[in-house]
């Protein structure tokens, strides 16, 4: 009966009735239904991914959980009395850590509550973590909020936890298996979660700005030097180049970032004045005007060492924050690799960069030889190439130049054989290598001599496909707005579309879809229907039926396995009157 009157109640708002929840949970109903096609009368099991899948997530979210583990160690101190569990999830809503009652872990296995558990809204319906990933906001799914059945009993408080640079890095969730009926039985656990996942951005702050200014501040001087409630990164200039997600709310306008604002058009300071905020002067006495008229009171941290990267780079406006981080938001693959680069640039060695087609290997390429300030830049196809146009360059006077040799596998055998004697010609000739085969593949799939890959891979930089980062979003955004301004916006649905697309021609394909989408729209608002179809294959030559056999009915691993959208499985489903197995 109870799940009859729930399935009512989520056709009521898919009619446009109010039902009386909260805003966000009946968005996701609706998303549920119209997004994912779900059905709410379906029984559906926690989705665990496979071990190596949980080993991907688990290494990728390292320095978070890292950031994390003390302050959900002091919050699970706090309500481990009242068994509450904790999860703290990647941006793609996979628990990569957990706190719980070892006596309940078969239980808490089931209903989800464990580690590899994946709580994004597409697979599991309705749920806090989804609901927080999708809102940005911290959220409680309580009971019968949830979509599906099989997730009626749990009451689910979460919080999102930001980067520094502004991106949703994690979900933090208070959940219990069993609660009372009332959904204000968890404003407690919304206090407490909100709070932690404060002091995680904090932690994840301080830890990454070792070696920069950090301002911390709040308005009550009582709480300034123990739990502030904001704080944000300066470099030597007084930019800002972090901060935490209660920061940018206090200082940003309209809730813009604040990553590349000088802080004396954001409060009444300069840089110069920071030395007045540190801890050896009375905290009352630490008064920051705020631009709205209003005030905080700061703390400032001076840098614990020289910043490394100013014996290499002229000028901070030529670090990576300039040509290397607008390539990326918070990737932790992309971090590590744009690190690399900018540690590599402005060095002699020479560089390989692989990639699927479209995924920016001669961007990345360009922004190299941007920092690196050599004086001349020259590109050769590698496909179109001879020897003699090889040699010719060898007899080329040049000085200290970077040659950035595209599709190095494409280079003939003739070609291949003159190149070392332009590199011995020419000692200041910097080599950057692009390729669409990985490094092993070059090596010893006969692509190129080993003698010449050795010469040419100093290192190796390998870009990943969009479908594997964690930043898709981010560069959505991005390429948005480098196409159509501010002034255009996605639609959730639109967003939720581009976000599920497996993008096999990578940035490339993005920008065009994108393109479109701008080009088309009537409005400042872009839809679904603006946007290009996807390329992906229709299942219609295979067994539908065999491939949800093999993959026990989960319907996202399916969707995978054939290379379609979760919909147009449930559309073969429906249209073939397909029955899960008893």
């Amino acid at each position: 009966m109870i799940g009859q009157n729930h399935v009512k109640e989520i056709e009521q708002v898919l009619d446009g009735r109010a039902s009386g929840r909260d805003s966000y949970v009946e968005a996701s109903w609706r998303r549920c239904v119209e997004l994912y096609g779900m059905d709410p009368s379906h029984n559906a099991p926690a989705h665990i991914v496979t071990e190596s899948e949980f080993r991907t997530h688990r290494e990728q979210a390292d320095w978070m959980i890292g950031a994390a583990r003390a302050s959900l160690q002091s919050l699970f101190r706090q309500v481990s009395g009242q068994n509450y569990v904790l999860l703290l999830t990647d941006a793609k809503g996979v628990c990569v850590d957990f706190f719980g009652d070892d006596l309940f872990a078969s239980e808490l296995r089931n209903a989800g509550l464990y580690l590899g558990s994946n709580w994004s809204e597409d697979l599991a319906g309705t749920c806090g973590v989804g609901a927080c990933i999708v809102t940005g906001e911290p959220v409680t799914v309580h009971q019968d909020d949830h979509f599906g059945t099989a997730h009626m009993s749990l009451s689910c408080t979460s919080a999102p936890i930001y980067d520094s640079l502004g991106q949703l890095a994690a979900v933090l969730d208070i959940s219990l298996l069993r609660s009372p009926s009332p959904k204000s039985s968890q404003n407690l656990a919304m206090s407490l979660v909100t709070a932690a996942a404060r002091r995680v951005e904090m932690a994840n702050l301080m830890a990454a700005s070792r070696r920069e200014w950090v301002l911390r501040f709040s308005s009550s001087p009582e709480f300034l030097d123990v739990d502030p409630e904001g704080a944000v990164a300066l470099d030597g200039s007084g930019r800002i180049i972090g901060a935490t997600h209660a920061a940018t709310r206090m200082l940003s306008r309209g809730g813009a970032t604040l990553i590349g604002e000088r802080i004396d058009t954001l409060l009444g300071l300069s840089v110069d004045d920071l030395p007045d905020l540190m801890r050896d002067r009375p905290t009352e006495d630490r008064v920051v005007a705020l631009g709205d008229g209003g005030a905080v009171f700061g703390h400032a941290i001076a840098p614990q060492a020289p910043r490394r990267v100013e014996r290499h780079l002229p000028s901070k406006d030529k670090r990576a924050g300039g040509v290397l981080n607008a390539m990326a938001g918070s990737d932790p693959t992309m971090a590590r690799l744009l690190s690399q680069a900018e540690r590599l640039a402005t060095t002699q060695v020479p560089l390989v960069i692989c990639g699927e087609s479209g995924t920016g290997k001669t961007k990345l390429a360009r922004a190299i030889h941007m920092i690196s300030r050599r004086g001349g830049f020259v590109s050769v196809d590698c496909a179109g190439t001879s020897q003699d146009e090889i040699s010719a360059l060898a007899a080329a006077q040049v000085g200290p130049t970077t040659l950035l040799l595209q599709r190095i596998e494409d280079l003939s055998a003739d070609a291949a054989r003159a190149l070392p004697g332009l590199l011995d010609a020419h000692p200041d000739l910097r080599p950057i290598a692009t390729s669409g085969q990985g490094a092993k593949a070059l090596l010893f799939e006969d692509h190129l001599p080993s003698a010449l890959y050795h010469r040419l891979a100093g290192a190796v930089l390998a870009l990943p496909p969009l479908r594997e980062r964690q930043d898709l979003g981010w560069m959505i955004d991005r390429l948005l707005r480098g196409r159509c301004g501010d002034e255009r916006r996605l639609t959730p649905s639109a967003r939720a579309e581009l976000m599920a697309r497996d993008w096999p021609g990578n940035l490339r394909e993005l920008g065009n879809v994108l393109d479109v989408a701008c080009t088309l729209s009537d409005s400042a608002v872009i839809d679904l229907p603006d946007l290009p179809a996807a390329l992906s294959p229709e299942p219609d030559d295979q067994d539908l039926e065999a491939v949800l056999d093999a993959c026990n009915w989960n319907m996202a691993r399916a969707a995978r396995r054939l290379g379609v959208n979760r919909s147009t499985i449930l559309r073969r489903i429906r249209k073939e009157g397909l029955q899960p197995p008893d």
